[in-house]
């Protein structure tokens, strides 16, 4: 497994950006030379692919993960144009690796053949403090172990052999652990400026060094299911409609790479050429 280590560097946004740039990518030749026979020949987007298919069958990266969970939930059970996915989002003392939000938001933990579950408990209560429904998604033989550790209240799902998401148990909504800071934490300054607006708020007219510390204050009279279902809202609205189309024109393989890259569209072009183009080695 230590010889696989590269593989995490592969799937990275360094990766993508060094297939945009004229110059050679010392980590793509390597993992190129290392993982697949005869490259010489090869379009870019057939290399990506069969490294791909190898992290799926010996080496399930978190990337794999994610991918797998934004290809299959947001791209085949939701409807893209109206959900948001997340990643990464720093909750409390937490990051979620996976949020999306449509009608509701819901938090994924991804724990990998790869992960411990050491900080899997606080990094739960952590995402109660802003999300009422929270999902592990893990593999087979770590599931009795999660079921054993977590709440009754938590979701569960298997990522199989066969790459599909089996649901072993439904979230239940829990909202007594819902966090005024921790959600304005989360917000933006314009985002929680509309939050105010949107309920009838002026803003505070003061100076800027007591301006954050004031609108807390009015955070705070809300109604806390009221600020949170809000701040689902004002999430939802970061979503960028033209690059989720681009993604849904680039290889499935690099879908959550090209997802969250706010790349330009000058680069988006760029990508594809890059892709077909015939790899020299």
């Amino acid at each position: 497994m230590e010889n696989n280590l590269i593989l995490k560097r592969f799937f990275t946004k360094t990766m993508l950006h060094s297939l945009l740039s004229d110059k050679q990518s010392e980590l793509f030749d390597c993992v190129v030379r290392r993982y697949i026979k005869n490259p010489v020949g090869k379009k870019y987007e057939e290399l990506i692919s069969e490294i791909y298919a190898y992290v799926g069958k010996k080496y399930r990266t978190e990337y794999f993960y994610k991918n797998t969970m934004l290809n299959k939930l947001l791209f085949k059970r939701h409807n893209y144009k109206k959900t948001i996915a997340l990643t990464e989002l720093p909750i409390a003392n937490s990051k979620a690796d996976f949020v999306m939000i449509n009608g509701k938001g819901i938090v994924y933990e991804i724990k990998t053949e790869l992960d411990n579950l050491d900080r899997l408990n606080s990094q739960i209560d952590d995402y109660y403090q802003a999300f009422t429904e929270v999902v592990i998604v893990t593999y087979e033989e770590n599931l009795d172990k999660v079921i054993h550790l977590v709440p009754e209240n938590v979701g569960l799902i298997q990522l199989t052999k066969r790459r599909a998401l089996n649901t072993i148990r439904e979230p239940f909504p829990n909202n007594q652990y819902l966090d005024y800071y921790t959600i304005f934490k989360i917000l933006r300054k314009r985002e929680f400026e509309n939050i105010l607006a949107d309920h009838g708020y002026d803003l505070p007219n003061v100076v800027q060094f007591d301006y954050y510390k004031e609108c807390f204050k009015i955070i705070q009279s809300m109604d806390i299911n009221v600020l949170q279902k809000a701040m689902l809202r004002q999430l939802k609205k970061r979503m960028r409609i033209e690059l989720v189309e681009f993604c849904r024109d680039t290889p499935s393989e690099l879908h959550f790479l090209t997802y969250f890259d706010d790349i330009t569209a000058n680069n988006r072009e760029r990508l594809i050429t890059k892709l077909n183009k015939i790899y020299g080695g």
